[in-house]
């Protein structure tokens, strides 16, 4: 019966050959990948998951322009300090509202 160390040791020879081999089948996998990549005219972004997604969605274009230059595009969310400090001292936020050129 073999030894724990002589069973380690096999083990580790084992794993350092399943490396090896996965190393030299892994340049035959990318080679086929990139194969039918090109056959089908499949981006890395459409692999990935991640065509057509952008970078999200943005800041919208800025609706009104506060007292002190600030923007707003007036879109949902939490409204900015300075909206708030206007409605909040009962002033008409359309006062404030870029008009288009």
């Amino acid at each position: 019966m073999p030894t724990y160390q002589e069973l380690k040791a096999q083990a580790e020879a084992l794993l350092q050959q399943a490396e090896e081999l996965r190393k030299q089948e892994l340049r035959g996998v990318i080679a086929e990948i990139k194969a039918k990549m090109a056959d089908y005219g499949i981006t890395v972004e459409e692999l990935a998951g991640t065509a057509g997604r952008g970078r999200g969605r943005g800041k919208g274009v800025p609706k009104y322009r506060g007292p002190n230059g600030e923007t707003w595009s007036g879109g949902p969310g939490r409204k900015p300090a300075w909206v708030q400090q206007i409605l909040a001292a009962g002033g008409d936020i359309e006062r404030y509202r870029i008009q288009p050129a």
